[in-house]
C-alpha cells in the first residue's frame, strides 16, 4: 500500500481540493481542531451535498451541543451550513450496535466503502478512537462500530477494517508534537493509524509536522 505525503502551507486548502476533485458521495469526518479550517472553508464551496452521506469517524459519548462533541464542531462550521444526509453517531446514547445498523442501511451487505474517510493523528499515533494501549480495539475484525473505554471520555469508533475498506483515506497532521508519529505512520510503523491500509492514503500535513518537508528519516 502507497502512503502519499504531502507538506504544504495550509492543510486546508489542500484537503479541500482533495474533496472537491473526488467529490465523495458517502465521506466520514474526522474530529479534533486540525479539521474545523477545513470545515469552514468547504461550507463556502458550491458542491452537491444533498446528494452527499455524511458519516463520523469516531465520537465521545456526549450530547451533541457538549463542547467535546465532533458534530458539535462539524455542524457550526459545516453541517448546519449545507444540505448533506447526516448520520451522527449518538454520543448521548454511545450506541455502537445503533450506528452499524445505520451504515448497513445506507451502504448495504457487506463491508460499508466510504469514498472518503478523513482522519486525524494524535502524537501518540492514534487515529479516530483507536489507541495503542487499546489491543482488543484494534483486533477487532468483526464488528464496523465499537465502543471504547478512555480516561476522559468513553467514545465510539469506527474499526480498522470498515477505515481500511476506504477507497480513498486522508490523514490531516499538524504540529510539531505530531513529528514522530507522522514518521511512524510514513513508515508503516507499529501506530493504530499505520494499521489503516486502504486503496489510496493521502497525508496532508503542515511544514512544523514534517520538517524539512521529507518523512521518514
Amino acid at each position: 500500500m502507497k502512503r502519499e505525503l504531502l507538506v504544504v502551507d495550509d492543510i486546508a486548502a489542500a484537503a479541500a481540493t482533495i474533496f472537491l476533485d473526488l467529490a465523495p458521495r458517502t465521506v466520514a469526518l474526522a474530529g479534533g481542531s486540525t479539521p474545523q479550517a477545513l470545515y469552514e472553508l468547504l461550507a463556502t464551496r458550491a458542491y452537491r451535498w444533498s446528494e452527499t452521506a455524511v458519516f463520523f469517524a469516531d465520537e465521545r459519548c456526549v450530547p451533541p451541543d457538549d463542547l467535546a462533541s465532533n458534530y458539535r464542531m462539524a455542524h457550526e462550521t459545516l453541517l448546519s451550513k449545507v444540505e448533506a444526509r447526516v448520520h451522527r453517531m449518538r454520543g448521548e446514547s454511545c450506541d455502537a450496535a445503533g450506528y452499524e445498523t445505520e451504515l448497513r442501511e445506507v451502504f448495504g451487505s457487506g463491508l460499508p466503502e466510504f469514498d472518503l474517510v478523513l482522519l486525524g493523528l494524535g502524537a501518540d499515533g492514534h487515529t479516530a478512537s483507536l489507541f495503542p494501549a487499546d489491543l482488543a480495539a484494534l483486533a477487532e475484525r468483526e464488528r464496523l462500530v465499537i465502543k471504547v473505554e478512555r480516561p476522559d471520555f468513553r467514545r465510539l469508533t469506527l474499526t480498522l477494517p470498515l477505515l481500511s475498506a476506504a477507497k480513498r483515506v486522508v490523514f490531516l497532521v499538524a504540529g510539531a508534537e505530531k513529528t514522530w508519529a507522522l514518521r511512524a505512520l510514513m513508515a508503516g510503523g507499529d501506530i493504530p493509524a499505520a494499521m489503516v491500509r486502504a486503496r489510496e492514503l493521502t497525508v496532508v500535513a503542515d511544514r512544523e509536522a514534517a520538517p524539512g518537508g521529507g518523512l521518514p528519516a
